[in-house]
């Protein structure tokens, strides 16, 4: 079955930290990716049901933006990404994020 990514980019940790925490507990989905992007921007990637990751995207962009200081300056999401894709980008499930998968 397909499994989507969505990805925010937040301005600042607090803010990720908001959007990473609102979009697990708003749907089923599991963080596959987190790390610093650049001159404090911060990224979080998670992946799920097409229907679930836009939930988790949208309540995930709520949280960042309502944070004190936060910012969210980007969001994507791929509904479908091809096989090429998921090898070359961090966006698969790894050892560490397996136990949390949602099926």
């Amino acid at each position: 079955m397909p499994m989507a990514v969505g990805v925010i980019e937040t301005l600042g940790f607090p803010a990720v930290l908001a959007a990473a925490d609102a979009m697990v507990k708003s749907a089923e989905v599991t963080i596959v990716y987190h790390d610093k992007a650049e001159s404090g921007r911060f990224v979080v990637a998670v992946r799920g049901q097409v229907s679930e990751v836009q939930r988790s995207v949208t309540a995930g962009i709520e949280a960042g933006e309502e944070t004190s200081g936060g910012e969210v300056i980007t969001h994507y999401i791929v509904p479908n990404p091809p096989e090429n894709v998921e090898f070359v980008l961090p966006i698969h499930f790894t050892e560490k994020t397996e136990p949390f998968r949602i099926v």
